[in-house]
């Protein structure tokens, strides 16, 4: 019987959520499966994976076949970098000590990697909105120049008004 691991949609309309599991080639996509050893769930960011490692290994060293996305998740999961140092243990090249530090060093380095990553987004983030910030602070500073020399004007004309009636008052005064 030849396996497949591959994406089982659930979720609702324009949502999708995936579990990945263990299935007979021959089964349709949302069909009946062996096991199903976790889920992906594209819609977060970055999208969340979470995987039975164990028991993904297991599967790919019996030789099911993934699909692409699930072979991009497993290799980005490390099962497949676990699979070939595992294979060099039995060719002899290392031991499993050597392994496990080896894996251990890959996945540090990942996390870095990852976290470096979401620094940057919020330090971009952080920027963006800075520059808008000060970009509305100049727009309010505008209005507030143009409602100043509006106010300035009015008062301006007011006061106009006022000398131009008190001149007026004098005038009839003195004629009076």
């Amino acid at each position: 019987m030849a396996t497949k691991i591959r994406l089982q949609r659930g979720g609702r309309k324009n949502y999708a959520f995936y579990s990945v599991v263990i299935a007979d080639s021959r089964a349709p996509r949302d069909g009946r499966f062996i096991e199903k050893i976790g889920t992906y769930n594209p819609n977060t960011d970055p999208a969340t994976v979470d995987i039975n490692f164990e028991r993904a290994l297991y599967w790919v060293e019996c030789g099911a076949q993934p699909t692409d996305t699930v072979r991009n998740i497993l290799s980005r999961e490390g099962v497949y970098l676990m699979k070939h140092l595992k294979g060099g243990v039995k060719k002899g090249a290392f031991d499993e000590s050597a392994v496990q530090q080896k894996f251990d060093a890959w996945k540090q380095a990942k996390a870095n990697g990852f976290d470096a990553a979401k620094a940057a987004v919020a330090k971009a983030k952080d920027e963006a909105k800075a520059t808008q910030l000060a970009a509305e602070k100049a727009q309010n500073d505008a209005k507030a120049k143009a409602v100043a020399e509006k106010k300035a004007a009015a008062a301006a004309a007011k006061a106009e008004a006022e000398a131009a009636a008190t001149a007026e008052e004098t005038t009839e005064t003195a004629e009076a």
